[in-house]
């Protein structure tokens, strides 16, 4: 299946390959470049965590996170912990 790059860069997966890999409209993505091929697959909806002494943090850009969801994670953690 072939598709065209639009001036924005964006492309439409054909409806047949969103269907087999179970994407629908709101699915965030992750994009790999890997062997010289782009690579799309569902994000992970957990974020990963990473420790640094007493300090657990999300990883940033691991799920595809924002600045404001990060934030938002870290002051939950913060809740847990008064």
């Amino acid at each position: 299946m072939a598709a065209t790059i639009d001036g924005a860069g964006r492309v439409v997966i054909p409806k047949a390959l969103r269907d087999r890999a179970g994407l629908s409209p709101g699915t965030r993505v992750d994009f790999h470049f890997r062997d010289g091929a782009i690579e799309i697959s569902p994000a992970s909806t957990e974020p990963s965590w990473e420790q640094v002494g007493r300090v657990r943090y999300p990883v940033v850009g691991e799920a595809g996170l924002s600045t404001a969801e990060i934030r938002d994670l870290i002051e939950s953690g913060r809740d847990a912990n008064d």
